[in-house]
């Protein structure tokens, strides 16, 4: 069992954390911009793990992680890391994987590049955990399909280019009866929504897009009719490991940031940190996050090795995502006022992190995805 990174690792980590600061020095998130999105692509973090033939950097999975960990660490702008990491993991990857050859040539380097924006459209009003429930169909027409439908909740689905969604192409035949396709932002029938004035993460537009009866080409399809679960499953599997990484990065400088405040700051005559309370509550943070970083790095060595990865990854999402919800909390609690006010990027690590333990499945969706890993 080998815990320390290679030298390349180690290069990799510290020029994407150098070049994420640079471009993203906050305190202030920025909205998106597409010069902004072309920096991404730049920097690497748009195409990590797609294949270098289709303009990707061909990284696995660990370095990939390792990659938006290094993001993640260097800027307060987390709603514009969480952006690329919807892009490349809800998109990106399954059209890689499962994408016509002539799809992933025409889509791919443009993802990676920056020119393009991916749109995860999943999520509907009456399917957010229950993603079996899907309302969205996909009717076999001559050379494609007719899609209608809407989905409540897409990540960069003002901006997006392309949407990869979801629907419903056999209702008789279950969870076997969804299939997947790469459909292009322009396509008649085609409408986004405005963005959505959301908690947190304001860097990563999402609203509603409607499909209304627009007509996708065959081409489209991602894999074989009603592999659409299968999918999902495989982009999840990406989501729930590498994007979380970032939110190791978080909770990273958070420590950083909480350690030094703690050091100066005096109240009572005394350092804040000779204050046991104070003490004990940094160190629950960093246990929290050596803790789920070690499963988030093991579900990424499981995916890297081929290997079954259901539970880890379940496990690895929720343990980050809990972790940087209560580490964040814990913060604000030690910057006092400081960590309540605007502008200092200490409430916003809060607001972030609430919606991780909702988005790519709830806590108690991957607790019960362990339990049936179990044989609960």
């Amino acid at each position: 069992m080998e815990f320390s990174w290679t030298p390349a690792q180690e290069r990799r980590y510290r020029e994407t954390a150098e070049a994420v600061a640079a471009a993203f020095p906050g305190p202030d998130e920025p909205r998106f911009s597409r010069a902004a999105w072309r920096r991404l692509g730049e920097i690497g973090l748009l195409g990590a793990c797609v294949p270098e033939a289709y303009g990707g950097r061909g990284l696995g999975a660990l370095d990939t992680a390792l990659v938006f960990e290094a993001a993640g660490r260097a800027t307060t702008a987390t709603g514009v890391v969480f952006a690329a990491a919807a892009h490349l993991f809800a998109c990106a990857v399954p059209i890689a994987g499962f994408g016509a050859p002539a799809l992933r040539e025409g889509l791919l380097p443009g993802m990676c590049s920056g020119e393009l924006v991916g749109g995860n459209a999943m999520t509907e009003p009456g399917a957010g955990s229950d993603v079996s429930a899907l309302a969205t169909t996909a009717v076999p027409a001559e050379g494609g399909y007719t899609l209608s439908g809407t989905k409540s909740f897409v990540s960069n689905g003002p901006v997006a280019d392309v949407y990869v969604t979801y629907a419903v192409t056999d209702p008789t035949a279950g969870h076997l009866g969804t299939s997947a396709f790469a459909v292009a932002a322009g396509t008649p029938g085609v409408r986004a929504g405005a963005a959505f004035d959301k908690l947190g993460m304001a860097g990563c537009e999402a609203g509603p897009v409607v499909f209304d009866g627009c007509s996708v080409p065959a081409g489209a399809l991602l894999g074989e009719p009603g592999q659409g679960g299968a999918v999902f499953q495989h982009s999840m599997a990406w989501e729930r490991s590498c994007l979380f990484a970032l939110f190791l990065g978080v909770q990273d400088a958070l420590v950083e940031r909480c350690v030094a405040h703690v050091r100066q700051r005096r109240q009572f005559g005394r350092r804040l940190a000779e204050f046991q309370a104070v003490s004990h509550r940094i160190a629950e943070m960093k246990l929290r996050l050596e803790g789920s970083r070690l499963l988030l790095y093991r579900a990424c060595w499981e995916l890297d090795e081929g290997r079954p990865a259901a539970s880890t990854t379940a496990l690895a999402k929720l343990a980050v995502s809990e972790s940087a919800l209560a580490s964040a909390t814990d913060a604000v609690r030690l910057f006092g006022a400081g960590g309540y006010l605007a502008g200092h990027g200490i409430e916003a690590a809060l607001r972030d992190a609430v919606g991780g333990v909702t988005f790519s499945g709830t806590s108690d969706v991957q607790r019960q995805l362990v339990a049936m890993e179990l044989g609960l």
